[in-house]
Order: structure tokens, then C-alpha cells, then sequence
């Protein structure tokens, strides 16, 4: 089997692989990518977490995917530009991630803190108390301090993890590049073209993560995030033709 794959994809499987299992003697959390304003966060995270899952499916899903499609790229583009690319879509799904926190996740929360560091005995001392449950003093006052805590345990623990947007941009760059080729899904034997299997793929992903069901925990925005990189790149590149392959 890896015989037949080319020798980028080949390194990072075997690198995905070897962290995940070195990943037991690593402290929680240190390759895995927090929110940019979490004090357990670093600037190496936004590449280190592309190789960190957080179960053995999670690793046999996103591996399966770059078995499947990552080496007819190498091989169309070159070691060099096919590893640009992952990297790239990589990079970009986690900042996209990190911006949809910034400006929806966290945004009430942030807010609601700001305002009653600013004036504790304000008009939304109550409402704050009681939704985001932090400890009042007797005089009515929040407890200033845990307030801080509050909100930023609240984001600290917030981990993405996972090579799933780099994979996600794999499979869009597949679905760009041949539209009309025929893949199977099991159980079913009916085949679907690529570009209906991506497209549909990308609204599902779309749907899920507005929808932010209670209990998931899968990043569904930076999914969606690899795949808008991918088609980015892919329009930078097609405006140069005599660069694109």
C-alpha cells in the first residue's frame, strides 16, 4: 500500500502517526492550537496542530483521506508545490477557525466581561452573574478577579486539533481538478461525481457548523476554512497558467 504513494504523503503519514503516538508523553495541549488571546497559546500551534488528533479514528479519517487523494496532486504539482498547498490550506483553516471564535464564539462572553470590569455595579451585574455564573461579593459587586479567570479558562480550553483542513483542501483541490471523475461512497453503488460530492461535502459542513449542535466537537468551520484556502490558492495559481502545474 505505501508503495504506491508518493514520498511527501508518504513522510506525513508516517509524521502524523509518530506524533500521535509520542503524543502520550507530551504535556495536554501544547501542539494542539488555542485561541490567539488563550495564555496557553503559541505561535507554533497554528502549523503544530495540523499533526495532533485527538483519537486513533480521527487519525485513520484524516490519513485515509490523504491516502486517497494526496498523491495524484503530489504528482500532478510537484513535491514542492503539493506540500505549499497542504500547509497552506493547514494554516489557513486554523486562523479562519480562530476568527470565527473571535468574532462569534467568544464575542458575547468577551463583551459581557469588558462591560463589568468596567463598571461592576452596572445595570448588567445580574444578568452577567447569573448567565455566565461568577461569584458576587456581598456588596453586589462581581468578583473582579475570577471574573478575568473566568473568561480566560473559558477560552484556554478551547483546542483545535487535526490535519482535517489540510485534507478538506485536498479534496477540494480534487474536486477542482476533476470535476467529472466518479467516486463510489459506501455502502452505496451508485457513483457521484466529484464536483456534486465536494460541493454537497462543503454545504453539510456549512450546515453543521451554523447549526452548532450541543455535544459536537468537531471544528466544523475549519473544514469549511481548508477549503476556502484551497480555492484561493487555486485561483491565484490558475491566473498563472504558465505556474499552475
Amino acid at each position: 500500500m505505501f508503495r504506491n504513494l508518493s514520498p511527501t504523503v508518504r513522510n506525513l503519514i508516517f509524521i502524523n502517526i509518530a506524533v500521535y503516538v509520542l503524543g502520550g508523553f507530551l504535556p495536554q495541549g501544547l501542539l494542539s492550537l488555542h485561541y490567539f488571546q488563550a495564555k496557553d497559546f503559541h505561535v507554533y500551534q497554528v502549523v503544530s496542530y495540523m499533526f495532533v488528533h485527538a483519537s486513533f479514528m480521527h487519525l485513520l479519517g484524516n490519513m485515509f483521506g490523504l491516502y486517497m487523494f494526496g498523491s495524484l496532486l503530489e504528482r500532478i504539482w510537484g513535491a514542492q508545490r503539493f506540500l505549499f498547498f497542504y500547509f497552506f490550506c493547514g494554516i489557513g483553516a486554523g486562523l479562519l477557525y480562530m476568527g470565527i471564535q473571535h468574532f462569534i464564539d467568544f464575542a458575547d462572553f468577551r463583551r459581557a466581561t469588558e462591560i463589568v470590569l468596567s463598571d461592576p455595579s452596572s445595570m448588567h451585574l445580574y444578568d452577567y452573574a447569573q448567565h455566565y455564573q461568577v461569584i458576587s461579593l456581598p456588596d453586589g459587586n462581581v468578583n473582579l478577579e475570577w471574573a478575568r479567570e473566568n473568561y480566560a479558562e473559558y477560552v484556554n480550553r478551547s483546542q483545535l486539533a487535526g490535519a482535517s483542513g489540510a485534507i478538506f483542501g485536498i479534496l477540494m483541490a480534487f474536486g477542482y481538478l476533476f470535476p467529472n471523475s466518479e467516486m463510489y461512497l459506501f455502502p452505496f453503488p451508485i457513483p457521484i461525481k466529484a464536483k456534486y460530492f465536494v460541493s454537497g461535502y462543503g454545504l453539510y459542513e456549512l450546515y453543521q457548523g451554523i447549526q452548532q449542535y450541543q455535544g459536537d466537537n468537531v471544528a466544523h468551520f475549519a473544514h469549511i476554512g481548508g477549503m476556502v484556502f484551497a480555492v484561493i490558492l487555486l485561483m491565484v495559481w490558475k491566473t498563472k497558467r504558465n505556474q499552475f502545474y
